[in-house]
């Protein structure tokens, strides 16, 4: 449902926080969750530090909607709380994992495409349970990644924050 995209938006926002650019991590220079790799994409052209430290949500809202939130279908979705999930991880880990991961916790072949059999499956599912399946299938894909000493503390925070916040968007 298309009134779920501003809450989605502004907890994803939140889970991403600001301007960084740590070594190890493999995304390089992010603001507002944004690379400035996506962000040069996106723009059509090279991008330096000072714009990438003057990305607004504003700026990056376009970018998210049409990207991440459009490619989850999250307008679709009945759930707001599974929406909101599944548009979080599409930001955090690509929208191809999130969409197969999905997939897996639903019981459909992870194919990485989001077609009617899925959406389907998505619908019939408990959203409970779905929420339960997903956030633990984050958590092990975190868990298997070579920067988790790094990073997994905070990747770990962060799956518990969204299935607290998916799970209250479920009435």
């Amino acid at each position: 449902m298309i009134s779920n995209w501003q809450k989605s938006f502004e907890l994803m926002l939140k889970s991403e926080g600001g301007f960084v650019n740590h070594p190890s991590d493999p995304g390089g220079m992010t603001n507002l969750g944004v690379t400035k790799t996506t962000w040069e994409n996106w723009v059509g052209r090279e991008s330096d530090e000072a714009e990438m430290r003057g990305l607004t949500p504003e700026k990056v809202e376009p970018l998210y909607k049409k990207k991440y939130w459009d490619a989850v279908r999250g307008d679709e979705i009945e759930n707001g709380g599974v929406a909101y999930l599944l548009f979080d991880f599409a930001v955090n880990a690509g929208v191809g994992r999130s969409i197969k991961t999905l997939q897996t916790a639903v019981g459909v072949t992870p194919d990485g495409g989001f077609g009617p059999m899925t959406m389907a499956a998505v619908q019939a599912v408990d959203p409970v349970d779905l929420i339960e399946r997903f956030s633990q299938a984050k958590e092990d894909f975190y868990r298997s990644l070579n920067t988790f000493a790094t990073f997994g503390k905070g990747w770990l925070n962060r799956v518990a924050d969204v299935k607290v916040k998916a799970s209250s968007m479920l009435a």
